[in-house]
């Protein structure tokens, strides 16, 4: 079984949860935060959405360099939620484009380097596999758990995701 095989069942499930919890967002809070430092609900939904472009990027490219665009090309504005309805659009979207690099990705484009850097700075340095389970991944998972936070602080119930939740399951 091939790399892509392997991490597609995975993907499916991480990306179901995390459109299941996208599902709860409450229309009506999507300014609030938890704390000054925090993000609003709204930009963390948004966030979330945006994060399977971001592998589209991983498997497309050999490295994203948020210090040096093209030529001509305008910074992208962070998504922040307007509707639930805009954040599942984008995140299907996105979705959809991710599974599609995946699947049809080679081991050897697994195994080839990826950079993550703003300008000197860099945040990953290594395999695209390591990139996609660290960047993509596990970052939408930490986040995904953050929403469920979220929403337990507004009073909606988080859904299941590895096993029963507070609200349902049981």
């Amino acid at each position: 079984m091939g790399m892509s095989a392997e991490l597609l069942p995975e993907f499916d499930l991480e990306m179901a949860s995390a459109r299941r919890t996208l599902e709860r967002i409450p229309e009506d809070k999507l300014a609030w935060k938890p704390h000054e430092k925090s993000m609003t609900l709204g930009r963390l939904a948004g966030h979330i959405a945006e994060l399977p472009g971001m592998g589209v990027s991983v498997m497309k490219e050999d490295a994203l360099d948020f210090a040096n665009r093209p030529a001509g090309e305008v910074a992208r504005k962070p998504t922040v939620a307007e509707s639930r309805g805009q954040v599942l659009e984008l995140f299907d979207k996105n979705t959809a484009a991710l599974r599609a690099g995946i699947a049809g990705a080679s081991d050897e484009h697994w195994s080839k380097n990826w950079k993550l850097s703003v300008g000197e700075k860099k945040f990953y340095d290594g395999p695209r596999m390591g990139a996609m389970r660290r960047m993509v991944m596990s970052h939408m998972i930490h986040h995904r758990a953050q929403l469920g936070v979220y929403l337990r602080l507004n009073g909606v119930p988080v859904p299941s995701v590895y096993g029963p939740s507070a609200d349902e399951g049981r």
